[in-house]
C-alpha cells in the first residue's frame, strides 16, 4: 500500500489508461469478429461501417453498429453525468464507473460461456449494446482524467500526435513513448482477443473485465493512500 501511494498521480494514470487500452483492444476484436462485425470500443469504426452498410456493401449490419453507437453515447452521457461535480482527479465516482464497467464485462462474459450457442440476432444485438454503453463509461471516465494521448478506446489522434512530432515531421518528440505504448497495446489487446476467440466468445470478455476491475480497485487504492 505505501509503495503504491508513493507512485505520483500522473504516473499511475498513464500506467492504468494504457491497462485499459489494451483491454479496449480485447473487447473490440470480440465485437468485430464474434458478435456480427460491431465495434463496441471505436466508434470511429462503427459510423464507416454503418456508412457502407447503408448502401448494402458486402451484406454489412445495420442494426448492430447503430444500436451500438447509441449504447456508446448513453453511457458516455452517464459518465459524464456522474462525473459532473466531481473534483479532478481520482476519487469514489472514477472507480465505481470503473467498476461498473469490469462488472459489465465480467456478467457478459459469464453469460456467454453459457449461451453463446444459443445467441440469436436479437441477442447479438442486445449485447453488442451492452458492451457499447460500457466502453462510453469507461472513455467518459477517461476522458475526465485527462491522460494526455490515452483516450482508451481510439488512437488515431495518437498515431496523428506521435508522426507529427516525430523527427519526420516537426521534430518535437514529446510523449512518443506514451503514444507508441497506447499504439502497442491496442494492437496487442485485438491480437490476443483474437486468439481468444479460438477458446471461446466469453474468454476475452472475461479478461477484459479482470484488467478493468483490477484498475478500478489500483487507482481506488492509490487514492486513498
Amino acid at each position: 500500500m505505501h509503495r503504491l501511494a508513493a507512485v505520483p498521480a500522473a504516473r499511475l494514470h498513464l500506467v492504468l489508461m494504457l491497462a485499459l487500452t489494451f483491454s479496449t483492444g480485447l473487447v473490440d476484436a470480440v465485437g468485430y469478429l464474434g458478435l456480427d462485425r460491431v465495434f463496441t470500443g471505436n466508434m470511429t469504426g462503427n459510423v464507416v461501417i454503418l456508412g457502407m452498410a447503408l448502401t448494402g456493401a458486402d451484406d454489412l449490419p445495420v442494426l448492430g453498429p447503430a444500436l451500438a453507437l447509441v449504447g456508446f453515447m448513453a453511457g458516455a452521457a452517464l459518465g459524464g453525468r456522474v462525473l459532473r461535480t466531481a473534483r479532478p482527479g481520482w476519487t469514489n465516482r472514477t472507480t465505481v464507473l470503473f467498476g461498473a464497467v469490469g462488472t459489465v464485462m465480467l456478467v457478459v462474459g459469464g453469460l456467454l460461456l453459457g449461451f453463446s450457442s444459443d445467441l440469436t440476432d436479437a441477442g447479438i444485438v442486445t449485447t453488442t449494446t451492452v458492451l457499447g454503453a460500457a466502453m462510453g463509461v469507461q472513455a467518459a471516465t477517461a476522458r475526465f482524467l485527462a491522460v494526455k494521448d490515452v483516450t482508451t478506446v481510439v488512437v488515431t489522434s495518437t498515431i496523428t500526435g506521435l508522426a507529427a512530432d516525430s523527427v519526420l515531421g516537426s521534430g518535437q518528440g514529446g510523449g512518443s513513448a506514451r503514444r507508441a505504448g497506447a499504439i502497442v497495446l491496442i494492437l496487442l489487446g485485438a491480437l490476443f482477443g483474437a486468439a481468444a476467440l479460438h477458446v471461446h466468445l466469453g474468454a476475452g470478455l472475461l479478461v477484459s473485465a479482470a484488467i478493468t476491475l483490477a484498475v478500478s480497485a489500483t487507482g481506488h487504492l492509490h487514492a486513498r493512500g
